[in-house]
């Protein structure tokens, strides 16, 4: 396993001075946007030096918790743009915006804006965030085809337009948070005085006292929590990490993958469902392509969802990390990313199974025109002989 330096371990583990056990209460953090499009079949393994007039980098983060020696983790290329000074639910603030490319043809875009309120409910209103000049959600459609426009000579079969985004919204607290009378209290302990607030949060209720109980405890049902002052809260549209603010990162790539992976997923699924709504308009007679360019199809079509399927596989390396494994297990359940996996396997099996029928067929009906030739040969060579023979 990875070793921990003297010096994070100090940082992780020691309390904090008698001074600071005090603080005002209230919550500083920053609220992420993630945005998955899936924008292309795929990517041409090209570099790429620049996109939208900045640099392009490889992302990458380290880890503190406990790790492997033989840490993997998956580097995308990156690009940061420009900070933006907007009007947003609480004032003024800077909006910093970063977008991830990866090779299975897929746009990550990560929206983030600090913030500071009094009262836990305020965040509520950072969902489906508007400026002063129209929806966040519009502008980083329009960022994302930006982007496929200038990269449109190394995406393979680009989607325009654009498919629906896959959108997900992390709400990031700075810890150590307070009790009601100011005193530090760790991260699980300030979860169950708040846990009603925190289901409001995520479901974007400005109300808590509507929620049934069984809701409030479903929608917060799937928590982590690894050091005393840091704590995960999984739900379905949204998320809610307390952490110190240089540990935010990690958490949130592991949701910016698992959101890509839902939105690929989707893709690969409508996919397999127009390819074998095809498939069957084609073997049952209704359609007037020949069986040969039915095959050539299909065999192109299994290659690259098998080369697509592999890459998405791919994108899971962070498992070397245990902590961030455990993180993307309850992302996985609440996402029901098995589930997609299985119906698409399915579906791909079915397809198997159609491409093999058409294949078997095109060699029955290869056989057939092979026997007959050699009938009508033989039929030939006995008309000839017969013939020779009268003469």
């Amino acid at each position: 396993m990875g070793e921990v330096t003297n010096a994070q371990a100090t940082a992780r583990v020691e309390p904090k001075p008698q001074i600071e056990s005090r603080r005002s209460r209230g919550y500083r953090g920053e609220v992420v946007y993630i945005y998955a499009f899936d924008v292309a079949l795929g990517m041409q393994d090209l570099p790429i030096s620049h996109l939208l007039g900045q640099t392009v980098t490889e992302f990458g983060i380290g880890q503190d918790k406990r790790s492997p020696r033989e840490f993997s983790f998956y580097k995308p290329q990156m690009v940061k743009l420009p900070v933006q000074e907007r009007v947003g639910p609480t004032g003024l603030v800077k909006v910093y915006r970063t977008i991830k490319l990866l090779p299975l043809g897929a746009v990550s875009i990560t929206v983030r804006l600090p913030f500071e309120v009094d009262d836990l409910l305020h965040l509520v209103q950072f969902h489906d965030l508007e400026f002063e000049d129209g929806s966040l959600h519009r502008e980083v459609r329009h960022l994302a085809e930006q982007v496929v426009d200038e990269l449109k000579t190394y995406y393979i079969k680009p989607h325009l337009p654009l498919v629906e985004e896959e959108a997900y919204t992390i709400f990031c607290l700075e810890s150590p948070l307070v009790d009601e009378e100011g005193k530090i209290i760790s991260a699980e302990s300030w979860f169950k005085l708040h846990r009603r607030e925190i289901a409001a949060v995520l479901t974007q209720e400005k109300d808590p006292s509507v929620l049934s109980d069984q809701e409030a405890e479903e929608s917060t049902s799937m928590y982590l929590s690894y050091y005393k002052d840091d704590l995960v809260v999984v739900d379905w549209d949204a998320a809610l990490i307390v952490d110190d603010p240089a540990e935010f990162d990690e958490s949130i790539y592991i949701f910016e993958l698992a959101n890509l992976q839902l939105s690929e997923l989707e893709a690969y699924d409508r996919i397999l469902d127009e390819t074998l709504e095809q498939a069957y308009d084609d073997l049952s007679g209704k359609s007037l392509r020949s069986r040969r360019a039915i095959l050539r199809d299909l065999k192109e079509l299994r290659i690259d969802l098998t080369r697509f399927s592999d890459e998405l596989q791919n994108i899971t390396k962070f498992f070397g990390d245990w902590h961030l494994a455990r993180v993307y297990e309850r992302i996985a359940r609440r996402f029901h990313l098995n589930e997609w996996h299985a119906a698409i396997d399915d579906k791909l099996r079915t397809l198997d199974s159609l491409y093999h029928l058409a294949a078997q067929e095109q060699d029955t009906r290869t056989m057939v025109w092979l026997e007959t030739a050699i009938v009508v040969l033989f039929v030939l060579d006995v008309i000839i002989i017969l013939l020779g023979v009268h003469i």
